[in-house]
């Protein structure tokens, strides 16, 4: 089975485009070589795929013959991804939160102008 349907097959990539795309910008290693989307799948390959800012790491147990319900899943694939790596993910979302708060951004056109009718304000009382 080609592999950017064997990704599809075991809802790694919600269609099956997005698995090609994902082979083609070479984000999808067959092991150790980057795989093209016509690249067959056999069972023992390694897989490492990169999605989210997560590196999976997995085994191919078998091949199914169409796409396979949620459930169904690790009949097909043994996923070795390490813990740090989502946990890395996890990190990286507090950190952003760390520095500025959802939500607060640039100034709106009333925030400016008030702003600058402030400034102007005080500007005025420092040359009286």
């Amino acid at each position: 089975m080609r592999i950017d349907k064997y990704l599809w097959c075991i809802r790694y990539y919600k269609t099956r485009n997005i698995a090609t795309e994902a082979c083609k910008k070479g984000h999808i290693t067959v092991n150790g070589q980057v795989a093209k989307p016509s690249r067959e799948v056999f069972a023992t390959d390694k897989i490492t795929l990169r999605k989210d800012q997560i590196v999976y790491q997995l085994t191919v147990l078998d091949i199914p013959q169409n796409r396979v319900g949620a459930k169904l899943v690790d009949i097909y694939r043994r996923d070795t991804t390490p813990e740090e790596s989502f946990e890395h993910l996890e990190m990286l979302k507090l950190a952003k939160s760390h520095y500025r708060a959802y939500g607060t951004g640039r100034p709106s056109k009333k925030d400016l102008r008030d702003i600058n009718e402030f400034l102007d304000l005080e500007n005025e009382e420092d040359e009286d």
